[in-house]
């Protein structure tokens, strides 16, 4: 029998894009509403990222755009790869992040998809797009940085 500890998380999928086109302000985590077959499908890591976004409409948070492939197994009683997913939030939350949306100019991005405690989790960030000089110049110092710890383990062991 498997041993399962409180704060066991299984990370099916990130989204490693997200943060080279955002800035990330802040990060949420949400419940997200499934289908049987897509937590089949999300255990076997079936899910793709691209192009997907949450929106805020009539008081409710969805995620659009985010493909999760059909589990094989299933037969008539699959679902729709690319239907939106109802985000599971407090009232409070979705309001804050409704007014963080609209007077900021921020996007809701997800991050990452993981399973915590059996239960399936998304994490939002609450993003600015990136222009491309600001991509470029997060290279450039992230590749600096690099090279100077490169630098430090060479000449740190001469002394």
């Amino acid at each position: 029998m498997k041993d399962t500890s409180a704060d066991d998380v299984k990370v099916v999928a990130t989204n490693r894009k997200a943060r080279h086109l955002y800035t990330i302000v802040e990060s949420i985590e949400a419940g997200i509403e499934l289908k049987g077959t897509e937590v089949k499908s999300l255990r076997a890591s079936q899910v793709n990222f691209l192009d997907s976004y949450a929106v805020i409409e009539s008081g409710q948070a969805y995620v659009v755009n985010l493909h999760i492939a059909p589990y094989e197994k299933a037969a008539r009683d699959n679902h729709d790869p690319m239907r939106r997913r109802r985000l599971l939030l407090h009232r409070a939350e979705i309001r804050r992040l409704f007014v963080k949306i609209e007077q900021r100019g921020l996007t809701l991005i997800p991050l990452a998809i993981y399973f915590d405690r059996g239960h399936a989790k998304l994490e939002l960030g609450l993003g600015r797009g990136r222009k491309t000089h600001d991509r470029r110049e997060a290279i450039r110092e992230r590749e600096e940085k690099r090279d100077m710890e490169r630098q430090q383990r060479r000449h740190g062991g001469d002394r």
